[in-house]
């Protein structure tokens, strides 16, 4: 039961991400700037605070990624309003007011905002708009933030332990289901890292969402080569980073999607048989996914898991291939009958 009610909160809450992409005003921008927000701040703290500091003894390195990782309301912000081509000193007097808030939250300011600009740049003189402006928008997202962040952390906090606790119980299953669904979303224009660091996953379940990203992209690998989707520096970028292929995959959604469900569950699987955990959220992509695990957990264990999951992922891609190369060729072979 616990089980069932993470993956039905988490697919509630992906429902709710794919619709405002979707159907909202400047959706997918406001999305792309999130996403973007994530790569900003938890990539870097990710790899500086927990592999060059933690791990590496870097100090130096270690205290920026701590710094950065803090910033996720500040960078959020600002990237959602520069996404939705708000005015940049506009975008940076809003982010820097949301200092010690949740990537989230500054979302949300971010995106309520960018409808208040465009009304005080039209109805005040030039120049005179950026001084209201900037006096105006940082109390102002400041006080939304505050005022969304008590439901937010609620929210999130109890949809996090909820998945902990499933993938707690029922480790296997969940690597399973929640390996495909991260990969899937990995490779959607939907953030992965972007909704990983929203949730706050750490533990198990973050530690299957990276082993997920990392090998389900060769399963996204071996689909782009057999199904001809691309060049090989196409199907290459699409393994290191999937936003860069957006186009290929909304075009083919049905090969790819299906990839990396299978892919990413299998390399799940592994995750959670050995046990890989990862209190970095925020991770969820296949390069950060490799290394982040190296922090947490014996480097034997992530080397096996890595293998197996990369050997999960060959398998999952070339079963999900076979079966489209087949349909295409059965197409072909009735095309030329009717010709």
């Amino acid at each position: 039961m616990e089980m069932l009610k993470g993956m039905a909160l988490l697919l509630l809450a992906l429902s709710c991400f794919s619709a405002f992409s979707l159907k909202a005003p400047n959706g997918q921008k406001a999305m792309s700037g999130l996403a973007n927000a994530a790569v900003a701040t938890f990539l870097v703290e990710a790899l500086h605070k927990f592999i060059s500091g933690n791990m590496l003894g870097f100090a130096f390195l270690g205290n920026v990624g701590n710094i950065v990782g803090g910033l996720g309301g500040v960078a959020s912000g600002s990237l959602v309003m520069l996404a939705l081509g708000i005015n940049p000193v506009f975008a940076i007097a809003a982010g820097l007011a949301l200092s010690g808030m949740g990537i989230l939250e500054g979302f949300i300011v971010g995106y309520a905002l960018s409808f208040l600009v465009p009304v005080i740049e039209k109805y005040l003189p030039e120049g005179v708009d950026v001084i209201v402006g900037v006096l105006v928008l940082a109390p102002l997202g400041r006080f939304i933030a505050e005022a969304v962040s008590p439901v937010v952390t609620i929210t999130l906090n109890q949809l996090g332990e909820m998945i902990l606790n499933a993938s707690n119980q029922s480790p296997i299953l969940m690597g399973l289901l929640l390996g495909g669904l991260i990969k899937v979303i990995c490779t959607s224009p939907l953030s992965s890292m972007a909704l990983t660091a929203i949730l706050g996953l750490t533990g198990l379940p973050m530690g299957i969402a990276c082993v997920a990203c990392f090998g389900g992209c060769f399963a996204n690998g071996i689909t782009f080569y057999r199904l001809k989707l691309g060049s090989k520096s196409k199907a290459i970028s699409m393994m290191l980073e999937p936003l860069t292929q957006a186009d290929i995959v909304t075009a083919n959604p049905v090969p790819i999607f299906a990839s990396s469900f299978t892919g990413g569950a299998l390399a799940g699987l592994s995750a959670a048989y050995f046990k890989i955990v990862a209190d970095a959220p925020g991770t969820a992509s296949p390069i950060p996914g490799l290394l982040t695990p190296f922090a947490f957990n014996p480097a034997t264990n992530v080397v096996l898991a890595m293998v197996f999951a990369m050997i999960g992922g060959i398998i999952g891609g070339y079963l999900i291939s076979t079966i489209f190369v087949s349909i295409k060729a059965k197409k072909e072979s009735v095309n030329m009958i009717q010709a």
